[in-house]
Parts: C-alpha cells; structure tokens; sequence
C-alpha cells in the first residue's frame, strides 16, 4: 500500500520560489509508477500539474505551469519533487502528491488513475 507525505509548502512572494517534496513509501518492488502533483484552489475543482514516469523519468507539465515548475525524482530516497519558481498568486492552492500503478500513459489525463493521495500541503503566494 503506497503512502505518500507531502513537505515544503508555505508562503512565497510572487516572483519567489518554493520546494515541495514527498515521501513515498509502500512501493512494490520492480514496478514503475506514475507519479504527479495536483493542486486545487479555494472554490476551483483539482487541476494536474505534472507527471513522472519513475520507470523512465519522462515528465509532463501543464501549460499552465511549464517553464516555471519541474519535477523530479529522487529514486534512492523514494522521493519526489516540484520546484516551482516564478511563482504567482494564481498559483496559491493546496498542492498534492499522487501515484498510480494503473495507467496506459503517464500523464494527466484519463489514461492514467492516481490511487494513492498525500494529505496536501498549503502553498500561498502574495
């Protein structure tokens, strides 16, 4: 049973940057999983932010975010991050980490079915 534990999230001035990292246990052993960020916002539905294939490290960013957030991994501490620079109000939001194991492509659309969920952290940028 995979747990995720979210850590990093505060508050940032626009412009400012911030770190998020989660800490992944539970994984199966030899199995690759598709791990991403999510984020929602006070009276907005969840919006992805991107995704990491662990087996090959490919990643995905949504528009909205690209050029400024990258994610990564860190495969020998079970960790996954999402650097996030430039920040803007807009992107205030209690931000999620997630996984899945069932999935035809790693992303974040339908095709892939995020199972395991952290707890969210906080990210607030003034």
């Amino acid at each position: 049973h995979v747990q995720l534990v979210e850590s990093g999230g505060g508050s940032a001035q626009a412009g400012g940057s911030l770190r998020l990292s989660c800490a992944a246990s539970g994984y199966t052993a030899r199995r690759s999983y598709c791990m991403g960020w999510f984020r929602q916002a006070p009276g907005k539905e969840r919006e992805g932010v991107a995704t990491i294939y662990t087996g090959d490290g490919s990643t995905y960013s949504a528009d909205t975010v690209k050029d400024r957030f990258t994610i990564s991994q860190d495969n020998a501490k079970n960790t996954l991050y999402l650097q996030m620079n430039s920040l803007k109000p807009g992107d205030t939001a209690v931000y999620y980490c997630a996984a899945s194991d069932k999935f035809l492509e790693c992303g974040l659309g339908k095709n892939t079915d995020f199972g395991y969920w952290g707890q969210g952290t906080q990210v607030t940028v003034s």
